[in-house]
């Protein structure tokens, strides 16, 4: 028996969310099932993080253990064939007995993205969020600054623990431009931090796109960083746009 991590990729769009529910398609229901079928009989996997309904994954990451006889490349494989064509292990390590994919973690890195276009575009929409009118890409660039270094983001997000601290240390967080096959550029907003609030990223988004359509002021957020209010704010950008892209660890721990 060993314990083995895996790391995820997923189309989120078809599943509510990552955690398991009673009569609801999830992300751990069909893993779980896939495993079952190799012969895995725990009664849950431990994850990272739970993702909401409709939120995607290239870097989710996940523990077992498992009684395999063969090497974790031809585990990764296995697992894979019975898995559904919209999620895929991307790679299988041996762990040491006491790793946690959530405990264990030190970072998380998340992308939203976001298409300026008045029409809807069945192409991207899957995987963006489509706003008009467009955005000043300037004053992304420049509300992104105030958001990087230990905040207070009770404004943005509650704590996954009731009573939790809402403090969050963000080491990156910035706008780039990335071209498209259809000629309109995604905005890509990209954030690092040691870990994050309860939707967050979908708040944050909100609101820096509302100051960069001239809806909000460019000021609004860093004087909700530096006075959060008692519950978080209205506004929420869709899920669809949201990727986990990475869970980081300490050096020594393989990823």
């Amino acid at each position: 028996m060993a314990r083995y991590q895996v790391i995820l990729a997923y189309d989120g769009t078809q599943y509510h969310g990552f955690q398991r529910q009673a009569n609801k398609s999830t992300v751990q229901t069909v893993v779980e099932s896939g495993l079952r079928e190799l012969g895995w009989q725990g009664k849950s996997i431990l994850a990272a993080g739970r993702t909401d309904a409709g939120v995607h994954a290239y870097g989710q990451v996940i523990a077992f253990d498992l009684d395999w006889k063969s090497s974790p490349v031809e585990l990764q494989a296995a697992l894979n064939a019975h898995l559904p064509d919209d999620v895929v292990a991307r790679s299988a390590n041996v762990m040491a007995d006491e790793f946690h994919p959530r405990f264990s973690a030190i970072g998380r890195e998340y992308r939203y993205q976001v298409f300026c276009q008045p029409e809807r575009d069945p192409l991207r929409e899957r995987f963006a969020w489509r706003v008009w009118p467009e955005v000043d890409f300037e004053v992304l660039q420049r509300v992104s600054q105030t958001i990087r270094g230990s905040h207070d983001f009770a404004a943005f997000g509650t704590a996954p623990i009731l009573g939790g601290h809402t403090v969050r240390v963000v080491t990156g967080a910035e706008w780039n431009r990335e071209s498209s096959f259809t000629g309109v550029e995604n905005l890509v907003f990209d954030i690092a931090a040691d870990a994050f609030l309860y939707r967050m990223v979908r708040r944050l988004a909100y609101l820096q796109v509302a100051c960069a359509q001239g809806r909000a002021e460019e000021t609004s957020l860093s004087k909700l960083l530096e006075q959060p209010p008692l519950h978080p704010v209205q506004g929420l950008a869709p899920p669809h746009g949201l990727i986990l892209m990475k869970v980081c660890y300490p050096e020594d721990v393989p990823v």
